[in-house]
């Protein structure tokens, strides 16, 4: 069970104590002598089988159109890493979401069947994170072993261990590695944790955009120019979209049914399924197509979400591949823009005056074009007594269409969001095939 004390008993016991549990105190609540010695990865091992057998059951986990659900796959996956953070650490801190580093759809399911979550620490060297991998495969029969081909979603979480009183970070047992898979498993962790800390040292908040980013955002300028210039036959195509059009709002109040074990805040996994379905409604409403979701990229949680807070969601398309501007090595045809790297861009100019795109025998195929389309989700939580507002992460959805559909940004802000967007999907590019999580590991 995600909770251990009904939700009146919880406030009863909060009245009695004449406290409130989500602010900090001063005395630390974790007992000094834990046992911190290192901990096999096979210790925190966790399966779960859920589904087809048991009707009413399946039933909360089927869309409109019969197929699984995918937000609630993603509750039950951040509840899942809680559990298995739980083993590893004890009961004795409190362990919360911090990001969840990538999931990724391996293999789409054709038909309802039984489903094995499964997952255990991978990366811990003893201070207050920790990282959990985990995967959503068909469950194998009786005695069987899980095949690569039946593993549907790969994934994993970063978990942080906090002192229950002060809510400040408390160190974590290591972990203790014995075999050759133990040592490439926790190696790839590590090279994740440095790629992320790579990543914000680069952010856009810390150092400018960079040349290519420049010309790219230039070129992208001056194309809009054109657009609005009456002398000018260049005209915005159909299937270009101002960022600005794509957005979708959401607001909700948190409920205690959705809350943690702790009582008084909400569970990471709620916010994964409600920014899930708002990206998929705002990719939808952008592109008048069914999305395919391929993964959810490097994404953060910041604050916490406090039972009885409103949560508000914003959703954005950020960024689609391949983009309306193409980098080019030097002043030539455009090429594919999935290809090389440039320290100047030009326009694409095929699809800027007739929407359409060509592929590589230079044949037009407008029509069986398929789009990347990145949706970015800004959250905020806001305190209803003092109005009080503070960010609660940022989420990162990519998507395919079936269609040629593209996004571009107008003020300095939506340049931010798609180079950012960019980045994102270049790092990605980058990093599949090299360490892909999809090829990690199959829990046996």
């Amino acid at each position: 069970m995600r909770v251990r004390t009904p939700w009146i008993e919880a406030l009863r016991k909060q009245k009695e104590d004449d406290n409130d549990p989500t602010k900090e105190s001063g005395k630390p609540a974790t007992p000094s002598n834990r046992d911190l010695k290192p901990k096999k990865i096979s210790e925190s091992f966790h399966r779960v089988i859920p589904l087809a057998q048991d009707p009413w059951l399946c039933d909360n986990y089927l869309n409109a159109t019969g197929h699984i659900r995918l937000g609630t796959l993603f509750m039950d996956l951040d509840a899942l890493s809680g559990v298995i953070a739980y083993k590893h650490t004890g009961d004795a801190v409190t362990t919360v979401t911090a990001a969840v580093d990538r999931i990724t759809l391996n293999h789409p399911l054709d038909s309802v069947c039984d489903l094995e979550l499964a997952g255990q620490v991978t990366f811990a060297t003893g201070r207050s994170s920790m990282e959990i991998t985990l995967q959503v495969a068909k469950a194998p029969e009786k005695g069987g072993q899980v095949r690569e081909e039946d593993v549907l979603i790969t994934c994993a979480f970063t978990m942080v261990s906090l002192d229950p009183a002060t809510k400040k970070p408390v160190a974590i047992s290591p972990l203790r590695l014995d075999t050759a898979e133990e040592r490439r498993l926790f190696a790839l962790g590590e090279k994740n944790m440095n790629r992320k800390k790579e990543m914000a040292k680069k952010a856009l908040r810390k150092q400018t955009p960079n040349d290519e980013e420049s010309d790219i955002i230039h070129a992208l300028w001056l194309k809009q120019l054109e657009y609005h210039d009456p002398n000018l036959p260049t005209r915005k195509p159909e299937n270009l979209q101002y960022m600005s059009s794509t957005v979708l709002h959401s607001s909700q109040i948190m409920q205690p049914q959705y809350r943690n074990r702790h009582n008084f805040m909400i569970f990471g996994g709620f916010l994964l399924k409600q920014s899930f379905e708002l990206a998929f409604c705002c990719c939808a409403a952008f592109s008048n197509t069914r999305p395919i979701f391929l993964s959810l990229d490097p994404s953060t949680f910041e604050n916490p979400v406090p039972v009885g807070s409103v949560l508000y969601l914003t959703a954005t398309v950020a960024y689609t591949e391949p983009p309306p501007v193409t980098p080019l090595t030097s002043p030539q045809p455009p090429k594919d823009p999935t290809h090389g790297s440039a320290n100047r861009a030009e326009v694409d100019k095929d699809r800027s005056s007739g929407g359409s795109t060509n592929n590589e025998d230079g044949n037009s195929n407008s029509d069986k074009r398929t789009t990347r389309v990145q949706i970015r989700i800004d959250s905020k939580v806001r305190n209803i007594e003092h109005g009080e507002t503070k960010p609660t992460g940022q989420f990162n959805y990519t998507f395919l269409v079936e269609k040629d559909v593209r996004v571009t940004p107008q003020t300095y802000s939506e340049f931010m969001i798609w180079v950012d967007a960019r980045r994102r999907a270049e790092s990605v590019k980058a990093s599949q095939g090299v360490e892909g999580r999809g090829e990690e590991t199959v829990y046996k």
